[in-house]
């Protein structure tokens, strides 16, 4: 049982967002149930892989949202397909305050998750707000890692600067009314994709395997500015106290980034569980493997919000 909603952001910009609240099959109003934030992926919608998953923990007895983040999706905002890290990451809070107002939902039991990008805003949301009591991420992305370090983690913080080069003049270009210029959040087009995980990326958002029209799958390149110096683990070693599970590939080429927000995390309950055979993409939608996330998730939560 599902229903889509649109509350007011309260962080400010007059943005409605668009969200989509998935329900236990035994739902009872006149109950107070654990809640989940789901965000998406980077390029993507909650009709996407946040959408499945938010469906599965709702089978599993939680009340699960997925939503647009502003500026995509059915979400509102101008210019369309921003992707400023640090708006993601309230978005989740901005999530949180919409839960918190529904009389079924216990305000002192909500947890966040996200898959690829959506996994690291969800992560920096937990370390900057505390009515968030659990994470857990899939196949997480440190968006800003993943621009400046690459996929692999084979390059150099420095040898990103070219990219903070390209923004500026995209955003002095922008200002000449010359329209936005994007860039790809995967690609856009196969022969693009520098590996097959990458190949992978380009099949889900741009073949009937899981396309959406308002999931174009690019940014702007303004938000180069943004994401290049953005950490989305930032002081996580101070402040991400809550308890974690992270999901991962065994054949993920950013496993790695899912490894560092557990090295860095302050937290004393924290998990990877490694999902073998699995690459990045395969656990957005390929069954067996969701359904071996979901069946660690679910339970994670249900324990850790219920505590």
């Amino acid at each position: 049982m599902s229903t889509n909603v649109t509350f007011k952001n309260l962080n400010g910009n007059g943005i409605t967002m668009a969200a989509t609240l998935y329900f236990p099959a035994d739902f009872d109003a006149a109950r107070k149930y654990p809640a989940v934030v789901v965000s998406h992926p980077g390029g993507g919608v909650k009709e996407q892989t946040a959408g499945l998953y938010a469906s599965k923990l709702a089978e599993h007895g939680l009340v699960a949202i997925a939503f647009d983040r502003s500026y995509q999706g059915a979400s509102t905002g101008e210019p369309r397909q921003l992707e400023n890290p640090h708006v993601s990451t309230e978005d989740v809070s901005a999530v949180v305050e919409h839960l918190i107002t529904l009389p079924y939902v216990n305000a002192n039991q909500i947890g966040a998750m996200g898959i690829c990008a959506g996994a690291g805003y969800s992560a920096n949301a937990a370390i900057n707000d505390r009515r968030i009591k659990a994470l857990g991420m899939v196949s997480a992305v440190n968006i800003g890692q993943m621009f400046r370090n690459g996929w692999e983690n084979n390059v150099k913080d420095a040898d990103a600067v070219g990219y903070l080069d390209f923004g500026s003049s995209a955003r002095t270009a922008d200002a000449g009314e010359r329209g936005f210029a994007t860039i790809p959040l995967a690609p856009l087009k196969k022969e693009d994709a520098s590996n097959a995980e990458l190949a992978e990326a380009w099949e889900y958002y741009h073949t009937p395997r899981a396309e959406h029209p308002r999931a174009p799958g690019f940014a702007l390149a303004r938000n180069l500015n943004q994401i290049i110096t953005y950490d989305a683990y930032h002081l996580a070693e101070a402040f991400l106290t809550q308890p974690i599970l992270a999901v991962a590939g065994s054949v993920a080429g950013s496993k790695w980034m899912s490894e560092d927000l557990l090295a860095r995390a302050a937290s004393q309950d924290k998990a990877l569980h490694i999902v073998e055979g699995a690459n990045h993409m395969s656990l957005y939608d390929v069954p067996q493997y969701v359904n071996e996330a979901v069946s660690k998730l679910a339970p994670f939560f249900r324990a850790k919000l219920a505590g």
